[in-house]
């Protein structure tokens, strides 16, 4: 008898711990077994820490802006002086908000296309071929080189290995050949040993538009991302520098996303696409490491 007393005790007492520690907004009452369960269900869910990140590339990791704007301007002037007499004037800030694009609908609208144009599609993939098989060899660490302190950072963060740290991956909305052209270019310059592997050896998952099967705004080529370094989109964290990489973040469903500031995009039009925007490395440094 004192022993089933004793039992009921301790169940009554674990409902009670049950109950005290699930949080129920606007409720004071009691809850069932079931919500119980399904709340601890959802706090143990959500304290799986964090164990990769995905980067953008241009605009992100790599001070490349004026490679892109000087290779699409190479582009252009042959797509124009064959079908205009005048080279196109493009200027940065048409080139900057065009990143936001993949490269064929980018360069379809420099030349003054629209989507619901005949040709769009044609002329965009014609220009975007020309582009990448220029753009991808102008690649090295002058021209793509890492911004001051995302070497060290990626380096921090991944610790050697998945164990010591969080998985790396990677995806662009140019094409994946340009996404390990540039990681490999910066490869040298960032590595604690070689027994560890420098920067291009530490990415589970490399992406572009071409190699998904949507690119950004879509989170396709996130979700791919993360099965390749096995893992859940809540599990991992976005990072990019252009409105349609937090619009990518949050169909993919990730733990957050994170904007940076030093890329082609103001504040203006990424606030509200990102679940923190960062001004500097040492800010989304901190930023990350809230999740882990």
């Amino acid at each position: 008898m004192a022993l089933m007393i004793r039992r009921r005790v301790a169940v009554v007492s674990l409902l009670s711990a049950i109950i005290a520690v699930v949080p129920i907004d606007g409720f004071t009452g009691g809850l069932s077994m079931k919500q119980a369960s399904s709340s601890l269900s959802a706090m143990s869910s959500n304290d799986d820490r964090v164990k990769g990140v995905i980067f953008d590339i241009d605009g992100t990791l790599a001070d490349s802006w004026n490679l892109g704007y000087q290779a699409t301007k190479t582009v252009l002037s042959e797509y124009h002086n064959n079908n205009n007499p005048e080279t196109y004037p493009l200027t940065s800030e048409e080139y900057h908000f065009g990143c936001r694009y993949t490269t064929p609908e980018r360069l379809a609208r420099h030349v003054g296309l629209e989507p619901d144009h005949p040709s769009f599609e044609e002329v965009g993939e014609d220009l975007g071929s020309k582009f990448d098989d220029y753009y991808v060899k102008l690649v090295d660490r002058q021209t793509a080189g890492f911004y001051d302190g995302i070497g060290e950072l990626l380096v921090k963060l991944n610790g050697g290995n998945e164990d010591d740290g969080v998985q790396l991956g990677a995806l662009t909305n140019a094409c994946v050949e340009y996404a390990h052209a540039v990681l490999k270019a910066n490869c040298p310059e960032y590595s604690e040993s070689t027994t560890k592997g420098k920067i291009y050896q530490r990415f589970s998952s490399i992406h572009g538009a071409n190699s998904v099967p949507r690119p950004k705004p879509f989170g396709d080529g996130i979700k791919q991302c993360c099965k390749e370094m096995n893992l859940h989109p809540n599990q991992v964290i976005y990072v990019g520098d252009a409105p349609t990489d937090g619009r990518a973040a949050k169909d993919a469903e990730c733990r957050a996303s994170l904007g940076v500031l030093w890329g082609s995009n103001d504040e203006d039009v990424m606030i509200n696409e990102f679940t923190t925007l960062c001004s500097t490395v040492d800010e989304l440094e901190t930023a990350i490491k809230q999740y882990l």
